[in-house]
């Protein structure tokens, strides 16, 4: 175990899929590194999500460097079978993860950053901050206004109806997170759907128009929607100012409309307790799922590297006002597939080589 002073070349902040595509990529070009990770067990952030939760990218597209997702092609994987995947893929390449720890605070003293968890100290040339971007939490300031009896969840911390109350569910978010919940709990509660429509992919996930354009889909994602084309940069500035929710893939807006869920405006303020709707109507329900994202919260890095949408300013994962400091994980690194489980592996070895290039930097003996 490290953390007591003792120097690693490269400490990762993160073991989910993106430190671990790192780790990967490290250890293939024989660097010394520790991974970092709060949670308890790998894949534990997976395992969080909602029970019914399935990938929107079929097997096919879920690999990790040097391991094949453990499905059919053609399946969409579930959320515990990522998180196991996970978890097999440290296992398999005996990555160090050190897990349980908490990074508190980033910062830099001359050449060496510090990493600091609880009563622990590492020192390192290199830091990858593989934290995503899920964060905190997104609720509207006037939530704290609502009824105390009305049932409140994030989607954060939804895992399936019994979690509810009797009657009238709003879902705020009409995203692919939204939609999904909504479609699950309107089984069994009168369901309303609030927001924006984000529109929806051309063809539903799973039918065989789908499966046919696929590659197609994914090619644009990941070599097209990048942020060295101008249709690229176009598309994560739609997405990040302000934040908006991808097309959705899975629930088509007929299956919306099929299961009696009703599609108001967007949710803006609080009646007497009740929350209201940007046309002026309040809904009596008794419960209200957050579907409305997340807002990154990177305060612990002790760095002037955040830019205005609470990001870290990067190039291709390399932070160049501060040499040694990377981020994975996040929108757009390279292309809008950066986010995805399958997109993480190129930008993972980008970063790892520029790690190694740096480190033959260093340590060259001037002429």
């Amino acid at each position: 175990m490290t953390g007591t002073g003792e120097h690693v070349d490269t400490v990762v902040i993160g073991g989910s899929q993106s430190g671990l595509a790192v780790g990967y990529h490290l250890a293939q070009r024989g660097r010394r590194f520790v991974i970092l990770d709060a949670d308890d067990r790998v894949g534990d952030a997976w395992r969080r999500r909602w029970d019914s939760l399935r990938l929107f990218t079929t097997a096919r597209y879920d690999n990790l460097p040097g391991m094949a997702f453990p499905a059919p092609h053609h399946v969409y994987p579930t959320k515990d079978a990522v998180a196991d995947y996970l978890e097999a893929y440290a296992e398999r390449f005996q990555l160090p993860v050190e897990t349980g720890v908490r990074v508190d605070r980033l910062s830099r003293r001359s050449e060496t950053f510090e990493v600091s968890a609880g009563d622990r100290t590492y020192t390192a040339t290199n830091v990858v901050v593989a934290t995503g971007t899920y964060h905190t939490p997104r609720v509207p300031d006037f939530a704290d206004r609502l009824d105390a009896g009305i049932v409140q969840l994030h989607s954060s911390a939804y895992r399936n109806p019994s979690q509810l109350a009797d009657g009238d569910v709003l879902v705020v978010g009409a995203g692919n997170s939204g939609a999904e919940i909504a479609l699950e709990v309107s089984a069994h509660h009168e369901t309303w759907l609030s927001g924006r429509d984000p529109g929806q992919e051309p063809t539903r996930a799973g039918s065989l128009p789908d499966r046919l354009l696929m590659p197609l889909m994914w090619f644009v994602a990941s070599q097209v929607l990048t942020t060295t084309w101008p249709i690229g940069r176009k598309v994560l500035d739609h997405l990040i100012d302000p934040p908006r929710g991808i097309p959705r893939g899975r629930v088509r807006r007929k299956d919306i409309m099929a299961a009696g869920i009703r599609w108001v405006p967007r949710t803006a303020g609080v009646h007497d307790g009740h929350p209201t709707l940007d046309d002026g109507t309040t809904l009596d329900v008794a419960n209200i799922i957050w579907c409305t994202g997340f807002v990154p919260d990177l305060s612990w890095i002790d760095l002037p590297v955040i830019g205005d949408h609470g990001l870290p300013l990067q190039e291709r994962g390399i932070v160049p006002s501060q040499p040694g400091l990377y981020v994975i994980g996040l929108p757009f690194v390279r292309a809008l597939s950066s986010v995805l489980l399958g997109g993480v592996g190129r930008d993972a070895a980008h970063i790892a080589e520029h790690i190694a290039t740096r480190a033959t930097d260093l340590t060259a003996v001037p002429a």
